[in-house]
């Protein structure tokens, strides 16, 4: 999946969780990731991350603490 799209997947994730109260809308983010997201979306986010994020929602990044990073495959 391409860095695009996983941006835009986090984002649109991050725009509906923002009409949330904050706290509620960081953990209802990295919830959702967790819980539907498979292992290599969230390599992929995690990757972005690392790179610094650039186009990731400030929701998105302040939820990364939160999100599982996947193990790296052997």
């Amino acid at each position: 999946m391409s860095a695009e799209k996983i941006t835009r997947m986090a984002n649109q994730i991050a725009t509906f969780m923002a009409s949330k109260p904050h706290a509620e809308g960081v953990e209802g983010l990295a919830l959702h990731i967790n819980d539907f997201w498979e292992p290599r979306m969230r390599r992929e986010l995690f990757a972005l991350l690392d790179a610094g994020g650039e186009g990731l929602s400030p929701l998105v990044i302040e939820a990364a603490d939160q999100i599982r990073r996947p193990v790296e495959p052997a």
